[in-house]
């Protein structure tokens, strides 16, 4: 039964993905003419799309892989406003899992992807139609070889949220990097129990482009009682609930600024964001430990 049931949610999954690619890719190549007021109307054709595409993947959640799914703290969202949203990071599940929480609640969440994720067949073009953010990873090592190559990041994320800017969007960041696993827990050293070590960067960087412009942040917080699960675990019905805590925070002063230049500014926006960390550790702790 498992096994039919991971069988028919897949092929559910592809067909629904397959079914929005098309309209979602033609609005993708029209916002290629370069009128604004066309790729406007295209923009938002194709997010209405993507919206749909949301709504087929739930509906096929409840039909075959059902889960008791326990949110707390969603009031006072608005799909007409700007929004940095973070989260902790574990399964390629929590995306299906924030897209269901949040969606009509506010804009068509946009990830900051990998580059080479724009190669992923049908879904690497239907991101880019949606103008998902690609990013090149630049590491230290890199940077000592070819300084040239310093602010690049900054300056992908600058064009990327002009974009950005004539339309409400919410703009999706995992802080830690990359998905938790124990080894890669050890190997940090982090000092939170249930998280890796948060990377203040990506959301700076955002909010120095466009801080102004923010609402607020969506600040959420994903548990599995049952364990991290895997696609295939959450396809088959193996998930049996899923906790979300979801806190709406202010854009303060202490968000905003030049984290490229300002050595000070720097150091206290990641001050801020260990502190929010610590309590979202702390939140992990306690449910886990009402288990």
């Amino acid at each position: 039964m498992s096994l039919l049931r991971c069988i028919l949610s897949l092929l559910l999954y592809a067909l629904n993905t397959l079914f929005w690619f098309v309209p979602i890719f033609i609005f993708g190549l029209i916002k290629l003419l370069p009128i604004a007021p066309l790729q406007k109307i295209c923009s938002r054709f194709a997010k209405a799309c993507a919206g749909l595409w949301v709504a087929g993947n739930t509906w096929n959640q409840r039909l075959l892989s059902p889960f008791t799914l326990n949110v707390v703290g969603l009031d006072n969202l608005r799909q007409r406003d700007w929004y940095l949203v973070i989260a902790n990071h574990q399964s390629w599940v929590d995306i299906l899992v924030m897209q269901r929480v949040l969606h009509k609640k506010i804009p068509f969440l946009n990830f900051f992807l990998k580059k080479e994720l724009l190669y992923v067949p049908f879904l690497g073009l239907a991101w880019w139609a949606l103008d998902f953010p690609f990013m090149t990873r630049t590491s230290k090592s890199q940077l000592k070889k070819n300084p040239k190559l310093k602010g690049k990041d900054v300056e992908t994320t600058r064009k990327a949220c002009e974009k950005f800017k004539t339309m409400p969007v919410s703009i999706v960041n995992f802080v830690e990097g990359t998905r938790y696993t124990d080894d890669k827990h050890r190997r940090q050293n982090s000092p939170y129990q249930h998280l890796l070590k948060p990377k203040a960067g990506g959301i700076a960087f955002v909010m120095q482009a466009m801080g102004e412009q923010i609402s607020k942040v969506v600040n959420i917080t994903i548990h599995y009682p049952d364990g991290i699960p895997t696609f295939i675990d959450f396809v088959s019905g193996r998930v049996k609930q899923v906790d979300v805590h979801v806190e709406i925070l202010p854009v303060s002063e202490n968000l905003i600024g030049d984290y490229s230049n300002d050595s000070d500014f720097r150091v206290r926006f990641q001050s801020e964001l260990n502190h929010l960390w610590q309590q979202k550790d702390e939140q992990l702790r306690q449910l886990s430990s009402s288990e």
